[in-house]
């Protein structure tokens, strides 16, 4: 049976969700594959986690489209709603892409870092546009709230991956925490 590149990316990230420092050849196992045909498909390691970096950043940018993020942020509405619902679909992202969010090779690729900033940037506008609202804190910088959100992200894929928490609960408590802590 042949393993797309695609079926690779995706048995990669699972493993390396649970083994961080996995190496190729243990990658490769994962994934069903022998160590020369993930070569094929990625010469290095470095080149097969950017290739992991970019699914994630994708992810991200399916969560602002399925929450309705531009639209929100043009007409100014459903703020506080449109906050809620994209702390909650980050949870589901960061337990499937959570290698990435703390990979080295991810936050110094120049491409990836500029794609994230784009990302981000939009996520910053939306925590303005609540801090307007009156629905968050007024007197936090507005980056500190996004570093936030990606603490307590990291925090909902460790205590999921670790099952200090039941899945079921994570939305909640990733609001609870959030919320309290800045409205």
């Amino acid at each position: 049976m042949t393993v797309s590149r695609e079926q690779i990316v995706t048995r990669a990230i699972k493993h390396l969700n649970q083994a961080p420092a996995a190496s190729m050849a243990e990658i490769a196992q994962a994934a069903g594959v022998h160590r020369a045909t993930l070569h094929r498909h990625f010469a290095t390691r470095e080149e097969l986690i950017i290739a992991l970096g970019w699914r994630a950043h994708e992810a991200w940018q399916r969560v602002h489209d399925e929450i309705g993020l531009d639209a929100a942020l043009r007409t100014g509405e459903r703020v506080e709603e449109t906050l809620h619902a994209l702390l909650v679909a980050h949870i589901e992202v960061a337990e499937e892409h959570g290698f990435a969010l703390t990979e080295h090779l991810v936050g110094i690729n120049p491409e990836l870092v500029r794609r994230a900033e784009e990302l981000e940037a939009r996520e910053i506008e939306l925590i303005e546009a609540c801090q307007r609202a009156g629905v968050l804190r007024a007197d936090l910088p507005p980056r500190w709230v996004s570093n936030t959100v990606y603490g307590l992200l990291v925090a909902a894929r460790e205590s999921l991956r670790r099952g200090d928490v039941a899945r079921r609960d994570t939305p909640r408590l990733l609001l609870e925490t959030f919320l309290r802590g800045t409205s």
